[in-house]
């Protein structure tokens, strides 16, 4: 099934706009889960099963495999075949900001969708579509690329002007106009800039899906972003949150800490949709 309508069906059956991050890291892990060779995957099963009924995404970010070398990167393939084994509904979008000439985007996307085999990542724009064309060419694919990023220092080339429009405007229109031939493009839009969320929903109408990374830990509110984000029928984004759900609690009721955290996010989002 490709990602949008492995998406839609998601968000229908779940009545959630929530994705999970799957971002282990080691230094917060909880001492129950500390030990033996296979942690971070310990510690996301048990964040996985605590959370599936609440969310429409899981989003495992790669750098916090790949700073564990081989052992991480074993971990991170088996997290997400116990997603695609036991929860084969829940779609998988790699956090992955890959962005380089197109035969080194060819290894990055086999990687991605060939080893990993998750239904989704995030890319960058700036080596333009020619060079990503690595990923667009994975028709049953989601692309997600980096638009308006959640990061405070965003603006510093994002909301440069080019004849009178700011840059991510102009990505933004771009991507989904330009490369998005096997409509499998979205984009990356911050929740901490509810502006910049309307504006992009505005501009590009209900078809254009967006993650929307950065609420709460990174300061986003879920009413103003939900509330600019969302299409027509009250859907259109995911809505991430990553430290905030699965480190609730360092203690041993992380799992329950995580589903409590998650369960609450899911209602907040759903209150505002």
């Amino acid at each position: 099934m490709e990602f949008g309508r492995k998406l839609a069906a998601r968000w229908a059956k779940s009545n959630s706009l929530l994705c999970v991050g799957l971002d282990p890291d080691l230094t917060k892990i909880p001492a129950s889960v500390s030990h033996g060779p296979q942690l971070l995957l310990t510690f996301n099963k048990a964040i996985i099963d605590a959370t599936a009924d609440l969310v429409c995404v899981f989003k495992p970010n790669s750098a916090m495999y790949e700073a564990s070398g081989a052992a991480g990167i074993e971990q991170l393939q088996k997290t997400c075949e116990y997603i695609k084994q036991k929860y084969p509904d829940i779609p998988i979008l790699l956090d992955f900001k890959r962005g380089d000439i197109g035969n080194t985007n060819d290894y990055y996307a086999q990687f991605a969708f060939n080893y990993l085999g998750v239904d989704a990542v995030t890319i960058a724009p700036y080596m333009g579509k020619e060079a990503n064309e690595a990923f667009l060419n994975y028709k049953d694919k989601g692309i997600f690329v980096l638009c308006r990023t959640s990061n405070p220092g965003a603006g510093e080339f994002q909301d440069l002007e080019v004849d009178g429009k700011k840059l991510y405007q102009i990505v933004a229109k771009h991507v989904m106009t330009e490369w998005n031939d096997n409509k499998n493009c979205g984009l990356v839009i911050g929740s901490p800039y509810p502006q910049e969320l309307a504006d992009i929903r505005s501009l590009m109408g209900d078809e254009v899906t967006m993650l929307v990374p950065g609420a709460g830990t990174q300061g986003g509110s879920i009413e103003a972003s939900v509330k600019a984000a969302v299409n027509s029928e009250g859907t259109g984004i995911m809505v991430n949150s990553s430290r905030e759900v699965i480190f609730a609690s360092k203690g041993d009721d992380f799992a329950d800490a995580a589903r409590s955290k998650a369960e609450f996010l899911r209602d907040q989002i759903n209150k505002y949709r």
